[in-house]
């Protein structure tokens, strides 16, 4: 499986004289979970259409092993793709929903098995899928994914409507199936459940690449490091901090501290006799970060 990749160089997608993916380059390694981050509009489900040949480039080109989906001989068998949980025919069941495209496939029917069982919803298998909530229709969607053991797998959105219960279940999930060698994409608006998922980071903005790094290469890159400090002496703290070159702010009655690291500034105030009540390092969190890159790719803002 390590041989398999998702790779865009100059992918670019029209429609009318609405430009919905600029010009995108990247690669999308085996091994560790991708996070494909952006706000809404900014091209992340175009892109994983194009990927899947839902639909066509207008420009460049985006290859999954080294083909163009068109030309997988057993694309089920190469990439699984969770787009939207809705789109089952409600009238049939979980079972039968997996067992039509199992055959389509080619797949044996024990698998379809296996994945229920998978996904948890081997006791509901002959429910029909248009009863499911939007939770039971993500793992549904998760399992039709998963149906071909596929060394490459895409989720968009794939904790909309689980409990935690069910996020905890799915991050593990995702987790474990790039330790086993996969190609992992997962698009998300859940900063949080990214930072705990994802070891990689593809961001874009307006349909462009704004960010391709691991995760804390992207938030040491663009966010901001401090340090929160609570002294008896917070005056004379802070001339001896500002003497050795820092910048400061406030948090409350806490000082911010910029350009010096929190051994640095306990050092100093232990040599000049300062006793501290608070020495706490502070990193801007993931979501943080994400919203200062792309507020000039925000396509629907709100005025303050």
């Amino acid at each position: 499986m390590s041989d398999t990749i998702i790779e865009a160089v100059g992918l670019t997608k029209r429609y009318g004289d609405t430009l919905a993916v600029d010009v995108l380059t990247f690669t999308v390694q085996p091994g560790r979970v991708t996070g494909f981050l952006g706000p809404n509009g900014a091209g992340k489900s175009t892109t994983m259409r194009l990927v899947l040949g839902l639909d066509a480039p207008t420009a460049g080109t985006v290859t999954v092993a080294g083909q163009r989906y068109a030309d997988l001989a057993r694309p089920l068998h190469t990439v699984g793709a969770l787009l939207d949980a809705r789109a089952v025919h409600p009238g049939r069941s979980a079972a039968n929903h997996l067992l039509a495209l199992a055959q389509a496939a080619g797949i044996a029917r024990t698998r379809v098995d296996e994945v229920l069982g998978l996904v948890g919803l081997e006791s509901i298998a002959g429910r029909r899928a248009g009863t499911f909530s939007l939770g039971m229709s993500q793992r549904l969607g998760i399992a039709a994914a998963l149906l071909g053991d596929p060394p490459v797998v895409m989720f968009d959105e794939p904790v909309n409507g689980l409990d935690p219960e069910g996020i905890r279940w799915i991050r593990t999930l995702m987790r474990g199936l790039a330790a086993e060698g996969r190609t992992v994409l997962v698009s998300s608006h859940l900063m949080g459940e990214m930072a705990l998922t994802a070891q990689h980071l593809l961001v874009i903005g307006r349909g462009r690449l704004l960010a391709d790094s691991t995760v804390d290469e992207f938030l040491h890159r663009h966010g901001t490091e401090n340090v929160l400090v609570r002294a008896g002496e917070q005056d004379g703290l802070a001339r001896l901090l500002r003497r050795s070159g820092a910048h400061l702010g406030t948090d409350g009655d806490a000082l911010l501290v910029q350009g010096l690291t929190a051994t640095e500034i306990g050092k100093l105030a232990a040599a000049d006799g300062i006793a501290l009540a608070e020495l706490t390092p502070r990193r801007d969190s993931l979501e943080d970060v994400f919203m200062t890159l792309t507020a000039d790719a925000v396509e629907f803002g709100v005025s303050a």
